[in-house]
């Protein structure tokens, strides 16, 4: 997994009216901690963290964080453990970056993206992707942004398993090998009886609302 590098620098202020005023400056929130460290208020250029998100692309980021203070710059590796997403507009409210060692293992949710066309949609199946990560332990090095699943081969009724997942060296799975990632399932047809029996329904409760209509009247 690649590297990146972001710098931020600690804030003294907390509370929402210092959050708000930070992000009137194009600044965003943040917080580093882990096992060995203290928590400590950050904030983190927006462009430049948008800018990582775009340029990596994946949820689970290392990244070696630069800390400014008044005493230098203190280097840390990091994990982005969470990002707060305004609710309604693209806006970056808080960012969470966990310490991590390269000798350690993490347990990491990783994505799983379905590539190709199986066989049996091309004759009318409907591809359900039931399962979207899988819980894997690693060590940081080993750390991958997502994992494919090629379903080219399934026909209508076939599915794939976590067991059938070829996994890339150094990772381990946290689930039951039996979870089901992805199935073709048959296509779903409504019946002409099923439709003509709708359609009298609807014709009926019209007929009972033009009736009621009139006695009001």
């Amino acid at each position: 997994m690649a590297r990146y590098a972001l710098t931020a620098r600690i804030r003294p202020e907390k509370g929402k009216g210092a959050a708000k005023k930070l992000r009137r400056e194009k600044q965003i929130p943040a917080v580093f901690y882990g096992p060995g460290s203290k928590p400590t208020m950050l904030a983190v250029n927006t462009s430049d963290l948008s800018g990582l998100l775009k340029e990596a692309g994946g949820e689970n980021v290392i990244l070696g964080l630069n800390i400014e203070s008044d005493a230098g710059v203190d280097t840390r590796t990091v994990m982005l453990k969470e990002l707060q997403i305004h609710p309604i507009k693209p806006i970056i409210l808080h960012a969470d970056f966990h310490e991590i060692s390269m000798d350690k293992e993490l347990t990491v949710d990783i994505p799983i993206h379905l590539v190709n066309t199986p066989e049996g949609v091309t004759r009318g199946g409907i591809l359900q992707h039931v399962k979207r990560e899988l819980s894997v332990t690693c060590l940081p090095d080993k750390l991958v942004e997502y994992l494919e699943v090629d379903v080219s081969g399934l026909d209508i009724g076939d599915a794939v398993h976590i067991s059938d997942i070829k996994l890339p060296e150094g990772l381990e799975v946290n689930e039951e090998d039996h979870l089901t990632v992805a199935v073709v399932s048959p296509p779903t047809v409504i019946s002409e009886e099923v439709e003509e029996e709708v359609e009298e329904e609807m014709e009926e409760e019209g007929e009972e609302t033009e009736a009621a209509s009139e006695q009001e009247e």
